[in-house]
Order: C-alpha cells, then structure tokens, then sequence
C-alpha cells in the first residue's frame, strides 16, 4: 500500500518517503484503535517524527483519508485502462472491480469506518471527497459506456446513470459490511453484482445467468 508514487530525485524521494511513513502509520492506528480515537501526537510517535513535520504533508489526520482515497482513484484508473484493452467481457471486469476494490476492506473494516466518518467533519474535507466521488463516477462511467458499445450491458440507460447505480450498490454492501467486519465481503459483493446484472443485462438478451463466484484475488496494494 503507497500513498503516491517514489520520485527519481534524492531530496523529493526523501520528503516522499517520511510522507508515505506518515501515512502508512496513520492506517495502522486507525485500524488498530479507531479513527476518531488516534491523535496526531499518536501518529507522530508511530511514525518517528515531529508535530511540525506531520503539518508539513497533512493540514489534519482527516487528509490522510483523502490521501488514501486518491490512491484508490489511482489504482481503479489503472484497472479500467487495463479493462479497455482486454477482451475480457465487461459484466465479468466489473463483479472483478467490485472484488479487487475492497480486498484490503476485508482486513481493515476500521478504515471504512474511518472513511465513513471523514464525510461528516469539516466541510473542506467533506467537499474534497465528494469531488473525489465525482471522479470514481465517471470512471465507472467509462466502462459502463464500453460495455454498452460491446453490446454487454444494456443502452437504453446513460451510462452515468448506471454507473452511480453499481457505486451505490458497491458501496451500500461495503457500508453494512463494515458494521460487522467479518469475513462475508467477497460473498456480499458476489450476491450484490448478480441481483445488480438482472437489470444491466441488455434488453434484448435472455434471462442473465448469475456470474460464478469467483476465488478471492490477494492485490499487492491497498485499501
């Protein structure tokens, strides 16, 4: 799991470097105690540093959430991108996404939580996520709109429309998920994306046979 990117240089490595110590702490101790029960000082401890060096990358322990949720922007870019030019059939890539964006979930029911909570604090973090959901959007949104030109997934529906339906059904089975934090999310997701597919089936299509579930897949990353 990284925060960003390592750069090439020695002294933009270095501050990359004590940022991504920062933050690796940071979910460590949101999910060992809760997010509302760490403390900047806490983290500061857990990661070797000052007060004034924490303040340096993050204005507040809400924007390690933010950090963390741009690192899942990265990596859902990277996955589409990879679906784009793959011949895999899109219903297939999706109960795939739904499945490989919250296998760190399954460890870290905490974070969701956390992730949860961040919605409700100040209203500069609270608008940074929701711009932050705007971009997932229309990333869904791109494949949702490939599906449809493949014929896969039905056309009578915008595409931003469906894909806001997948992501409130993604996120409504992460969400009671996180109230119990057992081992049941790759189950949930399965169940969730084959009632969903009944009606992203194309219209014309017969009656959409339920995707198997598939064995759970260990990503080096994340969230």
């Amino acid at each position: 799991m990284s925060a960003s990117p390592l750069p090439s240089d020695r002294r933009s490595r270095r501050s990359a470097e004590i940022r991504e110590r920062i933050f690796r702490a940071a979910l460590e101790l949101f999910t060992k105690q809760g997010f509302a029960e760490t403390t900047v000082e806490d983290i500061t401890n857990a990661a070797d540093i000052g007060k004034g060096t924490f303040f340096n990358y993050f204005p507040s322990k809400d924007h390690i959430l933010l950090a963390f949720g741009e690192m899942q922007i990265g990596r859902l870019r990277e996955l589409v991108d990879s679906a784009k030019h793959s011949s895999k059939p899109i219903p297939e890539f999706l109960q795939g996404l739904g499945r490989r964006m919250t296998e760190e979930p399954t460890r870290h029911p905490k974070i969701v939580r956390a992730l949860l909570l961040a919605f409700l604090s100040r209203e500069s973090v609270r608008e940074a996520m929701a711009d932050m959901q705007k971009r997932v959007l229309a990333i869904h949104a791109e494949i949702i709109s490939l599906g449809q030109r493949r014929g896969e997934i039905r056309s009578d529906l915008g595409a931003l429309e469906i894909a806001q339906v997948f992501r409130q059904a993604i996120f409504g089975t992460l969400l009671i998920w996180s109230l119990y934090g057992d081992g049941s999310l790759p189950e949930r997701i399965h169940s969730t994306f084959n009632v969903l597919w009944a009606g992203l089936a194309p219209r014309n299509s017969s009656e959409p046979r339920p995707i198997p579930l598939m064995a759970p897949v260990r990503a080096p990353l994340f969230f």
